[in-house]
């Protein structure tokens, strides 16, 4: 076997090698250059945005420079032909892994940018929620466009695809009686994302349970109760049951603590005290401070003491802390207007004793 014989043999593949590793090295060049643009700016987005796309970007170039080997060398053997082909299959998962990364990146760079510790979060659990769903539904879509023309490129399942077309009416009904329960949870994802009944981190009362939304899907919502319980609710059942919710405009909350008294208890001294207790408490929010009497029985003065929070975690510290102290305050230094059951004797010649 002689010289040319050898390069007509190993021509192919010296090219394929050659195609990959210029590929690869053009990618390290841009890399490069990305990384070197990133250093010079104060916002470190940029680094996070190469680290999303460095590995799909770089199969995508050696992907495009494979397909080049049939502009390069058009008389190249089959095994080049069967590689070309493996490359155009699969080159629409690759786009598709790309512009998912780019979706992953905008959605951590939104997430990076809504801090929900902040003491009014409204505008960040807003941006942090409809991130959150568009992001999946984005990624459905494409992951779904990108097996769409997977598919489309290979021949027989385009072939068997065509053969089906008949059945695909009964097919699709009976598909979307099957899936009505997924179907109807993706729709209500969608529109909790504009609707917004429910934000991340909102404080909400669902069916009696106390917590905070912890996440959000497009099927379902996860609800964290105050005892570290879990509770997973449907998007549907979400959207259809009535929710309260304890941060809707804003997580700023009144709260109240209820006391019962005897009718000769000193009222203003009580309020002074109280009132006091909120105004000095490190968690109180400045706006409000009120002790009122609310209700009067046979038995009892019902006092209330009406406070205000940044937040419902915060305000309901706050309330076991005031009541504990007024009810001290109120058994130490004026026992009297604790709460009295008062009893009547009458004698039998009619004299009433106490």
């Amino acid at each position: 076997m002689d010289t040319t014989e050898i390069w007509t043999i190993a021509r192919t593949p010296v090219l394929m090698a050659t195609l990959v590793a210029a590929a690869l090295l053009a990618h390290l060049a841009l890399v490069f250059v990305f990384r070197r643009i990133a250093w010079r700016t104060r916002t470190g987005q940029d680094d996070a945005m190469t680290m999303c796309i460095y590995h799909p970007l770089r199969w995508i170039m050696v992907s495009l420079a494979l397909l080049s080997v049939d502009e390069v060398l058009p008389d190249h053997p089959q095994y080049a032909t069967l590689v070309v082909g493996a490359v155009r299959i699969i080159l629409p998962l690759l786009w598709g892994w790309l512009v998912i990364a780019i979706i992953r990146f905008l959605h951590g760079y939104v997430s990076a940018r809504s801090d929900l510790s902040a003491a009014n979060n409204l505008t960040a659990r807003r941006r942090r929620t409809r991130a959150d769903i568009l992001a999946r539904i984005a990624t459905i879509v494409v992951v779904i466009v990108s097996l769409g023309l997977l598919l489309l490129k290979i021949p027989a399942v385009r072939e068997i695809g065509v053969a089906l077309v008949a059945s695909a009416g009964i097919a699709g009904l009976a598909f979307g009686v099957a899936a009505q329960p997924l179907l109807k949870n993706l729709v209500a994802g969608i529109q909790l994302a504009f609707t917004e009944p429910v934000r991340i981190d909102d404080v909400v009362v669902y069916q009696g349970e106390w917590g905070r939304v912890e996440k959000i899907t497009l099927t379902y919502v996860v609800l964290k109760i105050w005892d570290d319980r879990r509770l997973v609710i449907p998007v549907s059942k979400l959207l259809e049951d009535t929710i309260e919710n304890w941060t809707r405009e804003t997580s700023h909350l009144l709260g109240t603590v209820m006391l019962y008294v005897d009718h000769t208890a000193d009222v203003e001294s009580i309020r002074s005290f109280a009132v006091a207790q909120v105004r000095s408490h490190r968690l109180w929010d400045q706006r409000v401070a009120v002790l009122q009497v609310t209700d009067m029985t046979a038995q009892v003065l019902q006092l209330r003491v009406l406070m205000s929070g940044r937040n419902g975690s915060e305000l309901f510290d706050m309330r076991c802390d005031v009541r504990e102290a007024v009810l001290r305050h109120i058994a130490h230094e004026a026992p009297g207007s604790l709460n009295r059951n008062r009893l009547q004797f009458e004698t039998q010649d009619g004299a009433v004793d106490h």
